[in-house]
């Protein structure tokens, strides 16, 4: 049995220490890096458990209407804060499709980011939304979107002795509304075959003046499906444009065949996730479709 060294650091400065350590890799929630280690596909010389660190641990809302979320705050925590619930009830209802309801009291959106996964459920509307995620290391503080933070399966941009602290989410655009959907073999506890994030904004004559979309599982990380995209912005939403777009994302998809699904189908599946994902998107905004 490989001997494993645990450390628990109190302050930010501490675990950007420890990370340095042989082996380091960070432990939030542990809902992805213990059954990995348990399978034998993460070799972990040190874990360094960052539950304790303060700054991974706040909640805030700003003046602005931005939002700090630690990257150690659970998805349980999230939903017991009422306004977040209220204000972010879509970005919620995305993040509560990880895991069960146990889970979900120990996994982070932190930590669905670092896990890197092609199908990381929150990350796709993270993505379309804006976010963006403040990492710390011995060279200080930076700012990157979180489109940026996966690089390949299972690999971050994040050097090996720095910490993800938040996610920054800013603002809420008015008159916008986003949607993830996803499809499962099972209703429950399971990975994505496909999945789709769709985001628009309409202007004050009820144009499409921004839009984004982001997918899943179809690429070696979240993909944003810039084609896609472009047919939406300066057009007033519709059935009939929802579908051009959503044909524009199958063919911005590079999905591979594997057991759980062939490329063909998880391009038809694009197709479907990202139409539906629009139209609750413009429907929630009060658009006559």
């Amino acid at each position: 049995m490989q001997e494993l060294r645990y450390c628990a650091p109190t302050s930010l400065t501490d675990a950007i220490a420890e990370m340095a350590s042989s082996g380091a890799r960070a432990l939030a929630g542990g809902t992805d890096l213990i059954p990995q280690m348990r399978e034998g596909r993460r070799a972990v010389e040190t874990a360094v458990d960052l539950k304790r660190v303060p700054e991974l641990q706040w909640l805030a809302r700003a003046a602005n209407g931005s939002w700090r979320i630690g990257a150690a705050v659970t998805i349980g925590e999230l939903g017991r804060n009422a306004e977040f619930a209220t204000e972010h009830d879509t970005l919620l209802e995305a993040a509560r499709l990880i895991g069960s309801l146990q889970i979900q009291n120990r996994a982070s959106l932190g930590g669905n980011v670092c896990n890197a996964a092609p199908s990381a459920d929150a990350v796709p509307l993270l993505i379309s939304l804006g976010a963006q995620a403040e990492i710390a290391g011995p060279g200080g503080p930076r700012v990157i979107p979180v489109s940026h933070v996966a690089v390949a399966p299972g690999r971050t941009s994040l050097a090996v002795d720095e910490v993800l602290v938040a996610i920054l989410l800013p603002a809420v655009t008015p008159r916008s509304r986003g949607r993830y959907l996803r499809f499962t073999p099972r209703r429950e506890m399971d990975i994505a075959i496909a999945g789709a994030a769709a985001w628009i904004a309409l202007d004050d004559r009820g144009m499409i003046s921004d839009a984004r979309i982001t997918l899943a599982s179809v690429a070696p990380t979240a993909l944003v499906a810039e084609t896609a995209q472009r047919v939406l912005v300066g057009q007033r939403p519709s059935r009939g444009l929802f579908e051009q777009a959503a044909h524009s994302a199958s063919a911005d998809a590079r999905p591979i065949s594997d057991s759980r699904g062939s490329a063909e189908y998880r391009r038809e599946l694009v197709k479907v996730l990202t139409r539906r994902a629009l139209e609750g998107s413009a429907i929630d905004l009060g658009c006559a479709l």
